[in-house]
Parts: C-alpha cells; structure tokens; sequence
C-alpha cells in the first residue's frame, strides 16, 4: 500500500495506535500523510513523542492516552506541552507499565488486567475513572483494573517486512509494536524496504521477527520512514534537525516557515527538503 491509500481508510474520530517510542522508530511517514489529510477528532494512543506534536499542532487530536510525550534528547515535546498548557486536547495519562497492560488486554480481547502499577500515586488521582479489584484467591489483593485499549487502526514502522505483513526490527529493542498491532482491528506496517519472506530470516533470525501477517492489514514501504527519530541500525536520530523541529515549535511565525517548507508537501518533497536543509548547514 501507500500512505495516501492507509489514511484513506481511517476515518475522522478514530481511536488510533502509534508504535515506537518518543523519538525512536515512529511511522512519521505515515504521521505526515494523516497531517496532509483532512482527518481530525482523533483519540491517539502513544508512547508519545514527534507524532503527538505534530498532530498536535495541526489540531487532529481530541483526546491522547499516553504514558510520556518525548523528543527523548530533548525531555518534554514542545507541541505538547503548549496544547496540553492551552487545554487543546484531553488527557489520560497512564504509567508506563499501566499503558503496556491496556495493550495487553485489548491483544487478547479483555476488557481489563489487574496490575500493581499506579496504586499509591497521583495516576489514580489524575484517572478518577480506574477503577480497582479485588483478588478472588485467598490473598484478597487490591489491584488497579486497567482498562483495554482497544484501537481502529495502528501504525507502526519497522525495519524490514515482506509483502504478507511479515514485520522485523533489527534494532535493540522491539518497543511494543507487536502488542500495538494485535490491539487494533487494523494494522498498518511501514518498513525501510520490503524483502522476500526468506530475507526475514537471513537478516535477524526468527526472534527478530515481531509482527505476524495475520495482526497485518496493509505494509508501506517507506524509506527514511521514521525520521527524524531513530530506526536502529538503518540510522539515528537525526538530531540537527530535531533541534530545529523543537526550535521552531517555540515560535508560531517560525513554525509557519517550517510547516510551509517541510511538511506542505509530498513524502518525497519532504525529504527533499530534509537534504537540502542539511546542504545548507554544512
């Protein structure tokens, strides 16, 4: 598939599902061609980082589950931070392991999983919605009940897939992609290069293989697909270039100059314009 052709099957008020995690191997193509898109009204859910600001701040999102919004080199995502200080979207915001459970649940089709996680913080304070419950074993433990989250659609990127949704990471770690795509009644793979089923295997060895076919409903081949966050080993973090994303984040004329250069256009003119930027700083 395209990525025009995988924005062109969501629709507006979607609750959609973006792999990586802060400003590591996000599906930032596909990011891209749902900000060229008339789509909105979206609840995303994300271990955040460039996607959520970006979405952010072209006002597609209604309400965000997130356990963090990150640049990681740079602690807090700038777009989040003013939509969140401007009240521009409602917030669930989970513990990390909380986050991970509601996966969980929603890959194995339940509607909950009990976890420690959250108990004696302010994440139940913030949540007033979790609810807790109580072990039915002679323990008569409380647990905090994490609800599923269930997703329309999720978007992951990979390092290498083969035609039938076959996906691998080559990378140190596998983030939750997996669980991303099991959690959601679609599931789109983006990869630096689409290769036959038997160069899977060649590559990495069956470990590395972290999406099933049958969790899959369309792959994109999209290379420099998640920059300008890492993909392990095919390249870092572009790290100039996230320094001037963040930069021009901090003021609306800048962020004019930069949405009107680097994302008006195409996937290729955006790359494009990515090179060229890097000519002039040499």
């Amino acid at each position: 598939m395209t990525a025009e052709e995988v924005v062109g099957r969501l629709e507006n008020g979607m609750t959609i599902g973006i792999g990586g995690w802060g400003s590591r191997r996000k599906p930032m193509a596909l990011v891209r061609a749902l900000l060229r898109s008339g789509l909105t009204d979206l609840t995303v859910v994300s271990y955040g980082g460039p996607d959520i600001g970006l979405l952010a701040a072209a006002g597609k999102i209604r309400k965000l589950i997130a356990a963090f919004a990150t640049l990681d080199s740079i602690p807090l995502e700038p777009h989040f931070r003013a939509a969140r200080q401007r009240g521009a979207f409602e917030l669930v915001e989970l513990d990390e392991a909380m986050f991970l459970w509601g996966l969980t649940a929603a890959a194995n089709r339940l509607p909950f999983l009990p976890v420690r996680a959250g108990l004696g913080s302010d994440v139940m304070r913030v949540n007033p919605g979790l609810r807790t419950v109580v072990s039915p074993y002679e323990d008569g433990e409380e647990l905090v009940a994490v609800p599923a989250l269930r997703l329309d659609a999720a978007l992951v990127h990979l390092n290498r897939a083969d035609a039938q949704g076959n996906g691998q990471y080559l990378g140190p770690d596998p983030y939750f992609d997996d669980l991303f795509c099991e959690a959601a009644d679609t599931a789109y793979v983006s990869c630096e290069r689409i290769v036959d089923t038997a160069k899977l295997m060649e590559a990495g060895g069956p470990q590395t293989l972290l999406v099933q076919r049958h969790a899959v409903t369309g792959v994109i081949e999209t290379p420099n697909g998640a920059h300008f966050t890492s993909c392990a080993p095919d390249y870092a973090r572009d790290e100039p270039f996230q320094a001037a994303y963040a930069a021009a984040a901090a003021d609306p004329a800048h962020w004019r100059g930069f949405t009107d250069r680097f994302l008006a256009g195409t996937e290729h003119a955006y790359q494009s314009a990515v090179a060229a930027w890097h000519e002039e700083q040499r």
